[in-house]
């Protein structure tokens, strides 16, 4: 992957593995804008994007998000899209067919414009075509998951654990609905990462390496 020309870096991660945050501090890092589910979906509902409205405005310009962007003031720092964030995602097995198009039309858009980091949304697959992207999954143990939801949230291991189970059954049925595949083959990944035995700052600085050497 090149720094030097616009790329897509992509994360896929399971919950309670710290993947978002390892997002958005590489993002920081890299000094490009980060987005993840809630993000895209608040852009969408708050600006009432259709796929219709989408094609409408890729008719008048082929970079349609940069006029879109522009005309909304949001501004090319890895820290605006969160002013437009939504703590109440859609879950994913309520996505429809329609939204499932929609939001990949939001990130290409995004990822024609600029450089980007995006957590979710089956980017691996979005952007499978990309000729400078590095999509990254960020794995972690069972108990290393429990442990965080039970301190993050402040609830119960058994209710940790029952999340989980449901979070994971849920994306991975979307993924495979939307891409064909499962997002644990690990071959639509460039990096695997597990985060037991490291923390956020040290797995973006791995990936930060691997980006130099590649």
């Amino acid at each position: 992957m090149k720094l030097n020309e616009r790329f897509v870096i992509t994360i896929n991660r399971e919950l309670g593995s710290g993947g978002r945050t390892i997002g958005e501090k590489l993002a920081q890092r890299l000094n490009v804008p980060f987005f993840d589910k809630a993000i895209v979906q608040g852009l969408k509902e708050k600006y009432e994007l259709t796929t219709e409205e989408i094609e409408r405005l890729k008719g008048q310009k082929h970079n349609w998000w940069a006029d879109f962007k522009r005309s909304l003031k949001i501004m090319p720092s890895y820290a605006a899209p969160q002013i437009i964030s939504s703590k109440d995602a859609i879950p994913d097995f309520l996505i429809t067919d329609d939204i499932f198009q929609t939001e990949t039309e939001i990130l290409k858009g995004i990822a024609d414009d600029e450089s980007c980091v995006i957590a979710g949304r089956s980017g691996f697959f979005v952007f499978r075509d990309h000729p400078n992207h590095l999509s990254i999954l960020i794995q972690a143990s069972l108990e290393y998951r429990i442990s965080r939801l039970v301190e993050k949230r402040g609830i119960s291991r058994e209710e940790a654990q029952s999340i989980i189970k449901e979070v994971d059954t849920g994306r991975e049925n979307y993924v495979k609905k939307y891409t064909g595949t499962s997002r644990y083959d690990t071959r639509n990944y460039d990096i695997v990462l597990n985060a037991d035995e490291h923390t956020e700052e040290e797995i973006v600085e791995l990936i930060l390496q691997y980006i130099k050497k590649a």
